[in-house]
């Protein structure tokens, strides 16, 4: 594994828009027809959104955000490392920093849809496969 950087992983209610739009755009979910401004209300309206910072340059390098009423389920959901930064074990970092947030709040059924090939990753932070579930989407554009 790289050397770790000196990164600060944050809890926050708000962020450069532009910043957490480009790490959307490193994770291969962004549509440029979407205005960046949206994106301070998905932050805000989060359970939880934690932003790594690099301290040199005070950029985002990651993110990952909670999705949960605060009382039962959570959602781990947008978990991304800008790729110069990846292998540093700031994945790491930014997951536990969620889940000690819903831990801390009482909530400790949390999930997750795991991208292919990122199981590893989630096994090793204690996340195991829901055997008999399947995750699904809905499509109203096919409707």
């Amino acid at each position: 594994m790289k050397e770790r950087a000196a990164i600060e992983v944050r809890l926050v209610d708000l962020w450069d828009v532009d910043m957490i739009a480009d790490l959307y755009r490193a994770g291969g979910w962004w549509n440029e027809k979407w205005n960046p401004a949206s994106l301070g209300a998905l932050i805000a309206g989060s359970f939880a959104f934690a932003v790594a910072v690099d301290p040199a340059t005070g950029k985002a390098v990651g993110m990952g955000r909670v999705l949960s009423d605060g009382v039962s389920d959570a959602y781990v959901q947008d978990l991304v490392v800008l790729p110069d930064y990846r292998g540093r074990g700031i994945g790491t970092m930014i997951v536990s920093t969620l889940l000690d947030h819903c831990k801390s709040a009482g909530v400790i059924w949390v999930a997750l849809v795991a991208e292919p090939g990122t199981e590893p990753f989630y096994t090793a932070l204690g996340f195991r496969r829901m055997e008999g579930h399947i995750p699904m989407r809905w499509y109203p554009e096919e409707r």
